[in-house]
């Protein structure tokens, strides 16, 4: 039987969901609740890891081992590296990668983590078109793509920096816990998606950007979570 893990690192990233939820158990975990029940038809764990690549990697494989969930879902909110990506729009993953891994001394290409054989962690595909069928479902008027997401211990706000994740990177979108999330999955062989709504163009005008509309973005998606775990 399925099992969704779905993974927030803020509480308004999980708020909307966990309301939803029918035949709650809560359990606690690492400084974590984890809201096990059922949404939308499918058996879920909703759970708000806190902010940063540490707590969403103990938060995913607490998931694994604690809860045995088969998928992972981590929705939330970004700032956008894609001119195509505007405030509001969603970037759903084709890969994630750590922007802050750096061992190219020793050879490794910007953004690779040593001795892994591989510089991305990518996406499952089913769980990608899931989640655009959902988008276009619930969402019809918001421009969705898919692209990737790159992932660092800061708030991208500088567009010199902007423009590195860009250039170095390829990046679609920045943010601070998706590819610890994707790296997690990819040891245990999870499934996963990572679905970013934008709140802001990771540049000088972040700072103002960020709070006007990350409620609105973060609704946006749990919309589109709600629907496509009914058909994973």
């Amino acid at each position: 039987m399925n099992k969704i893990g779905i993974i927030g690192a803020m509480e308004l990233e999980v708020e909307t969901l966990k309301s939803k939820l029918s035949n709650e158990k809560i359990t606690k975990k690492a400084g974590m609740e984890f809201h096990e029940g059922t949404l939308n038809g499918a058996s879920v764990v909703i759970v708000r890891c806190g902010i940063g690549k540490v707590n969403a990697a103990l938060c995913i494989q607490i998931l694994v081992d604690l809860f045995g969930v088969t998928h992972v879902i981590n929705t939330g909110i970004a700032g956008s590296l894609n001119a195509r990506l505007d405030i509001g729009d969603i970037l759903i993953s084709e890969d994630a990668i750590h922007h802050d891994m750096d061992v190219t001394i020793f050879g490794y290409k910007p953004g690779e983590v040593p001795q892994m054989g591989r510089l991305e962690f990518p996406a499952d595909k089913r769980l990608m078109e899931l989640a655009r069928n959902a988008c276009e479902k619930v969402c019809p008027d918001i421009h969705a793509i898919f692209g990737r997401v790159v992932s660092g211990d800061q708030f991208i706000s500088d567009a010199s920096v902007k423009n590195k994740l860009i250039n170095t990177f390829h990046g679609d979108c920045a943010e601070m816990e998706g590819a610890s999330i994707a790296h997690g999955a990819y040891l245990n062989d999870i499934p996963f998606v990572i679905v970013r709504a934008i709140s802001d163009k990771a540049d000088g005008s972040a700072e103002m950007d960020y709070p006007k509309f990350e409620k609105a973005a973060a609704e946006n998606c749990a919309k589109l979570v709600e629907e496509m775990v009914a058909e994973i």
